[in-house]
């Protein structure tokens, strides 16, 4: 089984190798980020995946629907199953994949759910001690591990996919927060005031959403929401929901 996954600060990519590294049992692991071109290639010859992604308001990202949409024909007969992470709660996560990839032609083996770190930083109401979120990560992992043993004697995880998870999805967020993770797309904001320049924002960027014009970074109002160049600026002068930094929440703070 290989990993695909996006990640934006780092929380879905841990969970994915986690559970390649006790799925596949090791230490060498096949996983590819969305952005990776060899990722195309590795899906078009594997026949199990673990397709990893965050969660925001029980929407998927931009950049990951459009993957799943643009590159529809690769999933056909393809044995899949969903990784969701999440900073609080979502119905159904991995349905919403789930519901293209089948689609599509492929088989949705079954979905994982797992509470991570918030990562979204300019926003007070999720935010935690350092060391709980690094309880909630070792939770997390505990739970990736007895997920895979209960796979290996074929009991696969549904978290997401019945549907009474798509009723709690719906009205639980989708129709009190409908398409926002694409309404703030044009969202960023960039402090001049604090920014230096570096460059750093406009080089991580997985959706290209910030361009470096006369040595100043431009948003271009194609934000996926994932809160990579929020989460590195070493100046902390990004922000999108909020107006001021809390926490840069990136996943290297949270491990032993």
């Amino acid at each position: 089984m290989i990993g695909i996954y996006f990640s934006g600060t780092g929380n879905t990519k841990y969970c994915v190798n986690k559970f390649l590294e006790y799925y596949n049992n090791v230490p060498q692991i096949e996983s590819y980020s969305i952005e990776e071109e060899i990722c195309i290639e590795k899906l078009k010859v594997s026949s199990d995946i673990v397709f990893g992604y965050p969660i925001y308001y029980s929407q998927i990202p931009m950049i990951v629907r459009e993957f799943i949409v643009n590159h529809s024909e690769l999933f056909k007969d393809k044995n899949i199953f969903i990784m969701v992470t999440m900073g609080l709660f979502s119905g159904d996560g991995t349905g919403c994949s789930a519901r293209l990839f089948r689609k599509y032609g492929a088989n949705v083996l079954g979905g994982l759910h797992l509470k991570m770190p918030d990562c979204i930083g300019d926003v007070k109401a999720l935010k935690k001690p350092i060391e709980k979120n690094k309880r909630i990560v070792n939770e997390a992992d505990h739970k990736i591990k007895q997920t895979v043993v209960n796979m290996k004697n074929d009991k696969y995880s549904k978290d997401g996919l019945k549907f009474m998870n798509y009723l709690a999805g719906l009205f639980g967020q989708r129709l009190w927060f409908y398409g926002k993770p694409y309404k703030l797309k044009n969202k960023l904001k960039i402090d001049y005031e604090k920014c230096i320049s570096c460059g750093k924002c406009s080089d991580i960027c997985p959706m290209g959403n910030i361009k470096m014009t006369e040595n100043k970074p431009i948003p271009q109002n194609k934000c996926t929401c994932c809160y990579r160049c929020f989460g590195n600026c070493p100046q902390k002068a990004i922000t999108l929901i909020g107006d001021k930094v809390i926490e840069q929440c990136t996943i290297d703070k949270y491990l032993n």
